[in-house]
């Protein structure tokens, strides 16, 4: 079984059970809405791509670990998009949630994300109780305070804004709780994977401020231009746009260093080498058609 169909059966399992009546039905509906499509689900392929170089020998484990991030990842985007933070009419090429079910609903779908992803971890712990518990400790210090996804979001609200941990924890917290979650979920030290998951979230937030600057709403399935809109430091105001691409890949050639030694070594080098060339804008590759991709 491929991990596109670990992942999307994990996550569809998880909301069937989130939805089990009696429950309110627009909010149950909400919850179906906010995972799917599911875009690419980078975060759950990396993590499963390091529990499978690490011999993935507890693969409910590790579908459960991915789902459990992936439904964090959802609602991140779900509160994103509300009218208090970013008020995005769209989201992966429709309509985002607050604008489809209204923004009572996609408060309580976030929220009720948020304690799924826990509920996931706690069902599947008699696997491997010690797995579990690091894989739930991960999770939390990933998705809250002080340096998790919820911390990236308040940075947003400070005057000054440490540009390196604002990015570290918007965008590169599930990042790492991507590689350390892999590595637990296998049965492995969760740490010796922080700068590896680090770097792929960094050279993600720059491919993503490159996208934002170079595309339309109509080619990201979401609004385009909010960093100028919202007053965002990025990384194609510091660069340039040829300087953010250079840069992304100098990160991604420091996170392939770092990979640990580990049995799927080369394998997650190719992996990492994939991501540099999905990450790097089509519109920026179709004028350099005469790199090799990860160049």
């Amino acid at each position: 079984m491929g991990f596109k169909t670990r992942i999307e059966t994990a996550i569809s399992d998880a909301v069937s059970l989130g939805q089990t009546a009696p429950s309110p039905a627009k909010l149950a509906s909400a919850l179906h809405y906010a995972v799917s499509p599911g875009g690419a689900r980078i975060r759950p392929t990396i993590l499963m791509s390091v529990a499978t170089a690490c011999g993935d020998d507890r693969p409910e484990l590790t579908n459960a670990a991915a789902a459990a991030l992936e439904c964090i990842h959802c609602a991140s985007l779900v509160h994103d998009d509300l009218p208090c933070f970013d008020d995005a009419e769209t989201r992966r090429g429709k309509p985002s949630l607050h604008r489809a079910y209204g923004e009572p609903l996609a408060v309580l779908a976030g929220d009720s994300l948020i304690v799924m992803a826990f509920q996931i971890l706690t069902r599947h712990a008699s696997i491997d109780p010690e797995r579990a518990i690091g894989l739930m400790n991960i999770l939390a210090e990933q998705t809250g305070m002080p340096n998790g996804i919820c911390a990236g979001q308040g940075w947003e609200s400070e005057q000054k804004i440490d540009l390196r941990a604002y990015h570290r924890a918007k965008t590169g917290a599930l990042f790492v709780a991507a590689t350390q979650m892999g590595a637990i979920a296998a049965g492995q030290d969760g740490g010796q994977w922080d700068e590896l998951g680090s770097r792929i979230g960094e050279a993600f937030q720059v491919a993503d401020d490159l996208r934002d600057a170079l595309y339309s709403e109509a080619e990201l399935g979401k609004p385009a231009g909010q960093d100028d809109l919202h007053g965002r430091p990025n990384a194609v105001a510091e660069y340039g746009i040829e300087g953010a691409i250079s840069h992304m890949k100098n990160i991604l050639g420091g996170a392939i260093s770092s990979i640990p030694c580990c049995p799927g070594e080369a394998m997650l080098a190719k992996m990492v080498n994939a991501q540099a060339e999905m990450l790097t804008p089509v519109k920026w590759r179709s004028k350099h058609s005469n790199l090799h991709p990860g160049e």
